[in-house]
């Protein structure tokens, strides 16, 4: 039986996250997979210590924008196979997934669109949502182990918010953003912290700009789902609220296969 802790996180700007010891955080954190969004940065503007970490090996991808998007995937165990597309222009540009294939699972790094800023913004993000969902769908008929983990950018459920009366006619808990997420599950994969944890008050992003965090009053928009097929090689999942140095915080699972 071998362990295996993969942890997700949008970093809200690596470059940044690095002044703030970032990377002294992931050797003592040691996960043996560790899934970064907006990592806002491109490859001449990361230094070589986050392109070559001690003990990793890191895959990004890159978006045409500067200071924008991106995703990045540090891994102790080299991929048998790397992707980072959907195939599909339009979201290609705005570097949003990494796919790791690995012997034991797939794992796709995804930061999936935010749809607060306008109606054209809210199209595209339901758009990569559906075209994401068709994805998964055709990966799923040669890998049946997937792992999707990221920033969705939506509270699946009430529970997953601290004011969703106030909220339902906000982008990130729309009927139909909400909708697609449910499709998801229906599609056959589960929500990893809701295995272990049904109760409220379990959040990964608050507004700095308010000071919520502080008060606990957040959006749970972060998370791992997996297919049937790994459930019963879930041993934990985790959100680690204690962490600092971004907006969001990490959620994790270990799964023992």
């Amino acid at each position: 039986m071998k362990a295996i802790q993969i942890l997700c996180w949008n970093i809200n700007g690596i470059r940044a996250a690095e002044k703030r010891g970032f990377l002294e955080w992931l050797h003592q954190e040691s996960p043996d997979i560790l899934c970064l969004q907006e990592t806002k940065a491109h490859v001449e503007q990361i230094s070589q210590e986050l392109i070559y970490p001690s003990g990793y090996h890191t895959y990004w991808n890159f978006p045409q924008r500067k200071g924008y998007s991106g995703v990045s995937t540090f891994t102790k165990e080299e991929p048998i196979n790397i992707k980072t597309n959907l195939d599909i222009r339009n979201f290609d540009t705005e570097g949003r997934m990494l796919v790791t294939t690995y012997p034991q699972f797939t794992l796709l790094n995804v930061y999936f669109p935010n749809g607060k800023q306008n109606k054209e913004r809210l199209q595209y993000k339901m758009a990569f949502y559906h075209h994401f969902l068709d994805f998964v769908d055709i990966l799923k008929t040669k890998q049946e182990k997937l792992i999707v983990c990221g920033d969705f950018n939506t509270a699946h459920k009430e529970i997953d918010l601290a004011h969703p009366r106030e909220n339902e006619h906000t982008s990130g808990f729309l009927p139909m953003e909400r909708e697609w997420m449910d499709t998801l599950v229906a599609h056959g994969f589960s929500d990893t912290f809701r295995l272990f944890d049904k109760s409220p008050g379990h959040y990964t992003w608050w507004d700095l700009r308010t000071k919520a965090r502080e008060r606990n009053i957040g959006w749970r928009l972060d998370y791992i789902f997996v297919t049937d097929k790994l459930i019963p090689s879930i041993a934990a999942a985790s959100i680690k609220s204690e962490v600092k140095g971004s907006d969001h915080c990490p959620v994790g699972i270990k799964l023992a296969i």
